[in-house]
């Protein structure tokens, strides 16, 4: 696809002292519909409408009484994400960066393939996890999200892909796997991740099931077993190191949860025997890519029912790594697989408009810029 842009009109979620509606789960929709004097019936049959494809005013919802449509409009709002700045790639993925209240703006990435769309989902602005082959570690941490910025991000894409005509869509015509790979340690935000992931699988919210949602973590270790004790949604462990030294070189949390620490976290993780953890791997040019840390890896893990995930490194300006040659990591993988291991490879995806994995991070002044023109960029 040839190289043009088209102009949107960039506009936020607006501010507002009322009520954000998709901040709240069901339970705390019943709350609240009753802390405004009505019985609880009501909040589930709010909370029916708050994810239908086009519902963005209480008039709308029909089967609720005229004075309750009319005590919602005093009091609350239903808060969206409206005209992105979108990239698109060569290779279908899409990358949307969108405006919140206070101005900042996160980026969400969707992957599309013919039986499924996978979106990659922010759960913080910037990260404090300072990962020394992460772009956006650069960014520093600015805050968290909240669960309607989080859960507003899978509605983005849904009314995107809806949006689109048939033909042009590569996979269905909504969101049905999110990965919370995106920016941020979904774990250092893990009361909203909560909240979010419930209304994400409410049936009634979004409707997604737990074996399609996957909170990646690199490794804080006491909010592991809550994640798992609330949550059914799938867990992976950005791991990249077999040793304390190069873990701690890569990843400073490893500094405060060791490796023999977090590997012990994982075997007492909270899950059905069918389920399995996965740990992801990005394999660096001379740093972690050799022979022998594939059989030390294989060593370590061997206790832990588990699948491994190997990452391409996509490069990025300013940082000092490079990509692992294929017949190494074709090398690293068969070690592991003669290990009696499932091993894929990811295939990194969106690597042309900076979407990739370790890449979602611009600089402030461009999001800032991007907003007010409104410009979409498409390759």
């Amino acid at each position: 696809m040839g190289k043009g842009e088209e102009r949107v009109k960039g506009r936020k979620m607006m501010m507002t002292n009322k009520t954000d509606l998709r901040n709240l789960t069901q339970d705390d929709i019943i709350k609240y519909v009753e802390s405004l004097g009505q019985p609880a019936f009501r909040g589930r049959q709010l909370m029916s409408w708050l994810y239908r494809p086009g519902i963005t005013q209480f008039s709308e919802m029909t089967d609720l009484a005229k004075d309750f449509r009319k005590l919602l409009d005093e009091h609350a709002r239903i808060s969206r994400f409206e005209d992105p700045i979108l990239e698109r790639s060569s290779d279908g993925c899409v990358k949307f960066g969108l405006g919140l209240d206070d101005g900042r703006v996160i980026e969400t990435v969707l992957i599309p393939e013919p039986d499924r769309n996978t979106l990659c989902v922010s759960s913080q602005v910037g990260c404090a996890m300072n990962c020394s082959f992460c772009l956006t570690a650069t960014m520093g941490f600015i805050r968290n999200l909240q669960p309607a910025e989080i859960v507003n991000q899978v509605c983005a894409v849904d009314d995107f892909l809806r949006a689109q005509p048939e033909e042009e869509r590569i996979g269905p015509e909504k969101v049905t796997n999110v990965v919370f790979m995106g920016m941020g340690e979904p774990l250092n935000n893990l009361e909203n991740l909560l909240k979010a992931l419930s209304i994400l699988t409410e049936q009634r919210g979004l409707d997604l099931t737990n074996r399609r949602i996957t909170v990646s973590t690199c490794g804080i270790v006491p909010r592991m077993r809550q994640l798992g004790e609330n949550s059914d949604a799938n867990l992976a462990i950005s791991l990249h190191a077999i040793d304390d030294a190069t873990r701690s070189r890569l990843m400073p949390i490893n500094e405060r949860y060791p490796l023999d620490e977090l590997l012990a976290a994982c075997r007492d993780f909270p899950m059905p025997k069918r389920k399995r953890i996965m740990f992801e791997y990005i394999l660096l040019k001379g740093i972690n890519d050799s022979d022998a840390a594939a059989r030390e890896l294989a060593r370590k893990l061997r206790d832990i029912p588990c699948k491994i995930n190997l990452l391409p490194y996509n490069e990025s300006p300013g940082i000092p790594y490079q990509s692992t040659p294929m017949h190494q990591i074709l090398s690293f993988q068969k070690i592991l697989m003669d290990a009696n291991y499932s091993v894929f490879i990811r295939n990194s995806r969106g690597t042309d408009i900076s979407a990739a994995c370790g890449q979602l991070a611009k600089k402030e002044e461009e999001n800032q810029q991007n907003l007010s023109t409104g410009t979409t960029r498409m390759e």
